[in-house]
């Protein structure tokens, strides 16, 4: 009994981490190479444990089990209550740069590499270096405001 447990189990888990490593993590990774170990390693169990006949209708079972599953997972969208369904609208600065001018000061809050934050008498604004990295707590002063981007340089 305990031979049977041993395979289908090995086989179920490693269908289930094949399943997440498509769904939900996708690319080559650890979960879907230890998913595949698995289920080959469960296989091999059956022919071992049960001989050749018993060991391709696990294989076939195993087949058809991980066909079935994947249809499920897709068609009959399964997962859509775990996705993402809202986007997001709103952009860095969004018509806040009108408070801003050439020449205005402030301090880097972040290091800039090339982005990061910087303090304004006007508040805490997403700013850009020209390429240069800043350390936090560098005066900078705006040299270029272009859109919802704010470009500064380090002052000396």
């Amino acid at each position: 009994m305990g031979e049977w447990f041993t395979a289908i189990i090995l086989i179920v888990a490693g269908l289930a981490l094949i399943v997440i490593e498509i769904i939900f993590v996708p690319g080559t990774t650890i979960v879907g190479i230890l998913g595949l170990i698995a289920t080959i390693f469960g296989i091999y169990l059956s022919f071992v444990y049960f001989g050749s006949e018993v060991g391709w209708w696990m294989a076939a079972g195993t087949a058809i089990l991980f066909g079935v599953a994947l249809y499920y997972s897709f068609r009959k969208n399964a997962w859509d209550r775990f996705s993402l369904k809202d986007t997001i609208q709103s952009k860095v600065n969004e018509g806040r740069n009108s408070m801003l001018q050439i020449g205005d000061e402030g301090i880097a809050m972040s290091t800039l590499r090339p982005f990061g934050k910087a303090e304004f008498e006007q508040g805490e604004f997403e700013v850009r270096s020209i390429g240069n990295y800043i350390d936090s707590g560098t005066k900078v002063k705006i040299i270029k405001i272009s859109n919802n981007s704010i470009f500064v340089e380090p002052i000396n």
